[in-house]
């Protein structure tokens, strides 16, 4: 293997600093790269990716322990080929100028938005789908016409490795390079003079990288976490809630930034929602104990870290209600789904993102207590609602904020090509996804091009009663 190459996986700071130089030089030979060269960049990803589909989802379970290949394929590869079918339909559409009329004081001028490639993005990419998170934001990256510098997660080591050797394959190292290390290696990468930097993962090292990227004035997208509440309304179809809810929940056993973290719901429907919620663990995780399509947790210090929360809302006065008959066992990192009620907001569990298959349930007594619940906490990355009447929606809607919002489902909403993905407050900043992910990794450098024949010379001094005359006439027509 190349030695350059290879250096991308176990970066020092010089490595680091010789990487970005030889993208930016290779851009700066090439600002404006046209849509087929960036066509041709998404069509070698999206060839690796099917070609190395089977080995990425064997590494990604090896480092979780069990990783259902379904959920990869279902959770990162489809998203991820899906994305880059958008960007190939799209892109070229994206590029184009925008045109129009100047204001009616300045005619015949005219202006345009050129959208002009950033430069160099970083992507600093999260454990919980390493695949998809590189991947997603990287398709964005190259349809705008950037050159991208990843770092990949410690803690999905086997994944994050391949994924950089096969990079280096695909792709040479003056478009797209990936860099592996631990969190040195992480905050050093967040410190570089990007062009623009995407990071993906806790509030907590949002804060550290953006401090980072400050000092460069690096302008940065913050796709954090929180926790998402889902809201059962009056007139949901209670089942098919409880059912869609399980499933958000449980996908990658919980550990999923938009996964509903808590539930909100009538007060004398929560012995319910229990049943119900037990019956649909029955269907789709039977014999959960030995089921392969249940996700472990990914490290020892993150199954810990979920029965600490447990335990301590547990000695609190919580109760943990069991969704099944299967019991935890910490050498395979498994952890049966549990639903807790009597919580409180002073229990870590209700203060802390969970990212893992516990959920809280609070019993509402009338829907604007639940508004005002959402309302009260810092803004979520996700909401569901599941409700029919459409009055009852518009009020949620109009009274919270959140990043994201799944009507009558749960996560699917990041799946829509057309619909941004971002955080508001301290659940991000910014945003991706398609359309809006190419203008987030573009400059739409705005032109004003003065016709040859116009009456700027009418405005220039000295300031004489032909002066006063227009000016009042501009002044009149705002």
């Amino acid at each position: 293997m190349n030695p350059e190459r290879s250096a991308a996986r176990d970066a020092t700071d010089a490595d680091l600093a010789s990487m970005l130089q030889r993208l930016h030089e290779a851009q700066a030979r090439e600002p404006m790269p046209d849509w087929p060269i960036r066509a041709q960049r998404l069509r070698k990803l999206e060839q690796m990716l099917r070609e190395q589909r089977a080995a990425f989802a064997a590494a990604i379970s090896a480092d979780f322990g069990c990783r259902p290949q379904e959920e990869t394929d279902m959770l990162e590869i489809f998203p991820s080929l899906s994305a880059m079918r958008h960007a190939l339909r799209h892109g070229r559409r994206w590029m184009r100028p925008r045109r129009s009329l100047a204001g009616l004081a300045f005619l015949p001028a005219h202006n345009v938005l050129i959208p002009q490639p950033l430069g160099v993005i970083g992507i600093i990419v999260p454990w919980n789908y390493p695949l998809y998170l590189a991947v997603g934001p990287l398709v964005d990256a190259l349809a705008a016409g950037n050159r991208a510098m990843l770092k990949m997660s410690e803690f999905t080591p086997r994944f994050s490795a391949l994924f950089a050797e096969q990079v280096a394959k695909y792709f040479p190292p003056d478009e797209v390079v990936v860099v592996n290390g631990d969190a040195d290696v992480a905050q050093a990468f967040s410190a570089l003079p990007f062009d623009h930097l995407l990071f993906t993962g806790s509030t907590a090292v949002g804060h550290h990288v953006m401090r980072a990227a400050a000092a460069n004035l690096t302008p940065v997208t913050l796709e954090l976490g929180g926790k998402s509440p889902a809201i059962i309304g009056p007139g949901a179809r209670f089942e098919h809630a409880v059912e869609r809810i399980v499933f958000g929940k449980l996908v990658n056993a919980g550990q999923t930034c938009i996964a509903p973290d808590y539930v909100l719901l009538p007060r004398a429907r929560v012995a319910e929602f229990i049943e119900l919620a037990g019956k649909a663990v029955a269907r789709m995780y039977p014999q959960l104990e030995r089921s392969t399509q249940y996700a472990s947790i990914v490290s020892d210090r993150q199954y810990r870290r979920l029965v600490a929360l447990r335990d301590d809302a547990l000695a609190a006065g919580a109760h943990a209600h069991p969704l099944g008959e299967a019991t935890a066992d910490s050498a395979r990192r498994l952890l049966p789904p549990q639903l807790m009620t009597d919580v409180d907001d002073g229990m870590a569990v209700m203060r802390e993102e969970i990212f893992g298959p516990l959920l809280p349930l609070l019993p509402y007594d009338a829907l604007d207590d639940a508004i005002a619940q959402v309302a009260a906490r810092p803004h979520p990355l996700a909401l569901y609602l599941f409700e029919q009447d459409q009055a009852s929606i518009d009020r949620v809607l109009a009274r919270t904020r959140a990043g994201g919002v799944s009507i009558n489902d749960t996560l699917y909403h990041i799946a829509q090509h057309d619909l941004p993905f971002g955080g508001v407050g301290a659940s991000g900043m910014g945003g991706y996804h398609g359309e809006a992910g190419f203008r987030t990794f573009s400059h739409l450098k705005p032109v004003f091009r003065q016709a040859r024949w116009n009456g700027a010379g009418l405005l220039n001094p000295p300031y004489g009663e032909r002066f006063r005359r227009m000016l009042i006439l501009l002044l009149r027509r705002g």
